[in-house]
């Protein structure tokens, strides 16, 4: 993608929308590179999920968390460790305290150096936003769970297992019916495959299939999904993802069983499921979903 077709991934803290009672989500309005970004009160705290890309657009996220929370104490936690989610973190320092799961610090550590080169090299617009960033470190890392008393209001940060990456978590407001997904799940979008063999090879079809299975059986008392990127919905969103990731995987893997090379698997799969989701943008994370499952196919 060149910089002039690239877009800005600005976050506008202006479109904040009410979803529950004390419960914002800043939306990404469909822009790539920006995610769905919440504010959850409680009488003693506030909670940041996600910061968007770069300083600026964290340091406009947590002024408006601040005017949100009016003396109330802040946390932020991420959904996963990928910069347009986790790379404002470090705007946060000294105002919030930061929690995520083991994994996904592990993430941050392992993974994020590369990472903030890697998006730094995706166009002038991403460069410019991640300028002077250094990839951040929690305050708080736990294991198996998280449950985070806001004063009257409980979240709940999940780890899910390996999925879209190794630290996915989710974050749950079981008062409000809201739940959190990161990029586990989006709205009008193909699965977004992070599957860059030799570089990065962490995605896991197989067992991103099987956290939407959980989530989407376990969805009874949720009202309000919203996904990493694209527009809040009901609990049908996370069964739309769980049955194209069953629809990837059977098709990939029939044809795999027929000893078809990997480049005329991609090609096919590609071009079925573009004709069956028409509307849904991402394309290109077709062939990286088959590459992985391709992989996993063989294990």
């Amino acid at each position: 993608m060149t910089d002039e077709l690239m877009p800005d991934p600005a976050v506008h803290v202006a479109g904040a929308q009410e979803v529950a009672p004390d419960l914002l989500v800043i939306p990404n309005r469909r822009v790539g590179l920006v995610p769905n970004i919440g504010v959850i009160g409680g009488t003693q705290a506030v909670l940041v999920v996600e910061t968007g890309m770069g300083t600026a657009n964290a340091e406009q996220v947590l002024a408006f968390a601040s005017e949100v929370a009016r003396g109330r104490r802040l946390y932020l936690t991420t959904t996963h460790f990928h910069p347009e989610h986790a790379f404002g973190a470090h705007a946060f320092a000294g105002r919030a305290t930061y929690l995520v799961n083991r994994a996904q610090a592990d993430d941050l550590k392992r993974k994020g150096p590369g990472y903030l080169e890697t998006f730094r090299g995706l166009g002038e617009p991403v460069a410019r936003r991640l300028d002077g960033v250094t990839v951040p470190m929690p305050d708080v890392v736990y294991d198996n769970g998280y449950d985070l008393d806001l004063g009257g209001r409980t979240v709940r940060l999940r780890p899910t297992g390996r999925g879209h990456t190794k630290g996915d978590q989710v974050v749950e407001v079981p008062d409000a019916g809201v739940l959190f997904t990161g990029d586990l799940a989006e709205t009008g979008q193909f699965a977004i495959f992070p599957w860059f063999p030799p570089y990065d090879t962490d995605v896991s079809g197989v067992r991103w299939l099987a956290v939407m299975e959980r989530l989407a059986a376990a969805a009874t008392g949720s009202r309000v999904i919203v996904p990493g990127h694209g527009d809040p919905g009901g609990p049908q969103l996370l069964a739309d993802v769980r049955d194209y990731l069953r629809e990837l995987r059977d098709e990939t893997w029939r044809r795999r069983d027929s000893a078809m090379s990997e480049d005329s698997i991609v090609a096919e799969v590609r071009a079925l499921l573009a004709e069956r989701h028409p509307e849904w943008a991402g394309q290109e994370w077709i062939e990286r979903g088959v590459g992985c499952l391709c992989a996993e196919h063989s294990l």
